[in-house]
């Protein structure tokens, strides 16, 4: 999944990013309001995990922000302020859930694995189109039951094209998915898209390109 991480304190953000990435999460990490909102505004994350005391205003007024213009992105705030009005004020400004600090590294990993799960409308943490399934807990990949063993980038491009299944993936997400907010060539993205391509070869499953759109993942009678 693509987290987005909005916390000033360095030794949290990097905690935060050493927690979430090894499970098959891209995480941004900014330090301000502005630097968030820019990064909304320009694109999409599938979770935004939010400090409160920001340094150049307060987390609240950023979440209030995002809800009044219609964006459902879950958001997990995660603050010092654990007094019952301000997880009450979280909560009603459009909050998904409120953590306060110190938290545990588990709860964490499990609070954000239950929104991923309640955004996607998901039973369980696994993401699945035919024989092709990808499980964000554990970062891995399988192919009619058996385990596919792909570079990071191959495994971020299957929970890309999953979380799309039956629709159209938009290559901008895709890149961004990829490959954060460095700068990639034209064709990055179909070098990743050929190969696994490949790798799906006889199971099924197809992805068909979209020109000028993006990607779908598809049955091959589709």
């Amino acid at each position: 999944m693509r987290l987005l991480v909005i916390e000033d304190d360095p030794l949290i953000a990097r905690s935060l990013e050493h927690a979430l990435a090894p499970l098959g999460n891209t995480v941004e990490a900014f330090a301000t309001r502005a630097e968030a909102r820019a990064a909304l505004a320009h694109d999409c994350f599938d979770l935004v995990l939010l400090d409160l005391g920001l340094p150049d205003g307060d987390g609240l007024e950023l979440l209030a922000e995002l809800r009044d213009r219609g964006d459902t992105t879950p958001v997990l705030i995660l603050t010092a302020r654990d007094a019952v009005d301000d997880r009450v004020s979280g909560l009603d400004l459009g909050a998904d859930d409120y953590l306060a600090k110190p938290f545990s590294i588990a709860e964490l990993e499990a609070r954000v694995r239950a929104l991923l799960r309640r955004s996607q409308q998901r039973s369980d943490n696994r993401l699945r189109h035919g024989p092709l399934a990808f499980d964000p807990a554990t970062g891995s990949a399988s192919l009619e039951e058996a385990p596919l063993e792909l570079p990071r980038r191959e495994l971020l491009l299957v929970e890309g094209l999953l979380l799309h299944a039956g629709s159209i993936a938009p290559r901008e997400a895709l890149e961004r998915r990829l490959f954060g907010f460095d700068e990639v060539g034209t064709n990055a993205l179909e070098v990743y898209v050929s190969r696994l391509r490949k790798r799906l070869k006889g199971s099924g499953l197809r992805i068909r390109t979209f020109r000028g759109l993006g990607y779908r993942l598809e049955d091959d009678a589709g």
